[in-house]
């Protein structure tokens, strides 16, 4: 099977590295030419790097970049095989999903949408949790392109599902991260022992991914990246947006959502999601 792999960020990039090492033959389509490595097969034209392929993988960041490598000016679905398909990794709203899945399937290309979640640890390590908008029956031929990239994988039968269910993860996500800012901060101004504090709260209810993985950074105030935080913002608007259509307030999540957009307007939108402490920190300080 031979595929092309579009969107080589933070999340895309690993996800091609598991595929290559699993022995798929891949092309990989980057915009320009630095960093290119003798070892894996990259094109700097997207419709080049998806001739003759058998299937395309998206991860990149928003609707309009998903819309842009299909149908924009340099978009590659007119040199699709028919009878291939399109796995989507990115994070986008499902009406495009919908939409998407309906214009490939006029010329015979399956679209499936299949956002991810885990951050660039799971993508490297191959546990990342899938959301796959289509029937376990429906993804057949190519289920082993997920076995290879996540730990968790999920199928929920309807286009635009997996996109729907990425916006819960990321409600509970943004919920999450937001508590334990608040309590790495509470318990650095307590003087608390944090080390060992974490280490307790991780064996007992209030364990979490976020408390796990990002606590550390939140305490010294260091920020690898992992999602970026604007990258999150842009998911809560997916999940906020979806829930003002049906009539329904997230209060939660909206005020994450303000956190994280006054963030931004300090410039620090390229940070880690765990940068979110900030906020709870320049709260006291201004106070």
């Amino acid at each position: 099977m031979k595929l092309a792999f579009i969107g080589l960020g933070a999340i895309g990039k690993p996800m091609s590295q598991r595929l290559i090492d699993n022995g798929y033959d891949l092309n990989l389509y980057q915009r320009n030419k630095l960093n290119n490595d003798s070892k894996r097969k990259y094109f700097f034209d997207p419709i080049e790097a998806v001739s003759d392929c058998d299937g395309l993988l998206i991860c990149v960041t928003d609707d309009n970049a998903v819309e842009s490598v299909l149908f924009g000016d340099n978009g590659v679905s007119g040199s699709l095989k028919p009878n291939s398909f399109v796995i989507d990794f990115s994070t986008i709203s499902p009406d495009k999903s919908i939409s998407i899945h309906k214009r490939l399937g006029e010329q015979n290309i399956f679209y499936v949408d299949c956002p991810v979640s885990g951050g660039t640890e799971g993508a490297h390590n191959g546990s990342l949790s899938l959301f796959i908008g289509a029937s376990e029956k429906d993804c057949l031929s190519f289920e082993n392109i997920f076995q290879v990239l996540g730990k968790s994988i999920n199928y929920f039968n309807g286009v635009g599902k997996g996109q729907q269910v990425k916006a819960l993860n990321q409600i509970l996500v943004a919920g999450t991260y937001a508590a334990v800012a608040e309590a790495m901060e509470l318990g650095k101004m307590l003087e608390l022992p944090m080390d060992d504090v974490v280490a307790a709260l991780k064996v007992g209810a209030a364990n979490s991914w976020p408390l796990e993985n990002r606590s550390k950074a939140m305490l010294i105030d260091k920020h690898p990246l992992g999602f970026k935080l604007e990258l999150h913002h842009k998911d809560l608007s997916i999940a906020t947006e979806l829930a003002k259509s049906i009539n329904i307030d997230l209060p939660i999540a909206s005020k994450v959502k303000e956190m994280e957009q006054r963030l931004m307007q300090t410039g620090l939108g390229e940070l880690d999601v765990s940068v979110l402490h900030r906020y709870i920190s320049n709260k006291r300080i201004n106070h």
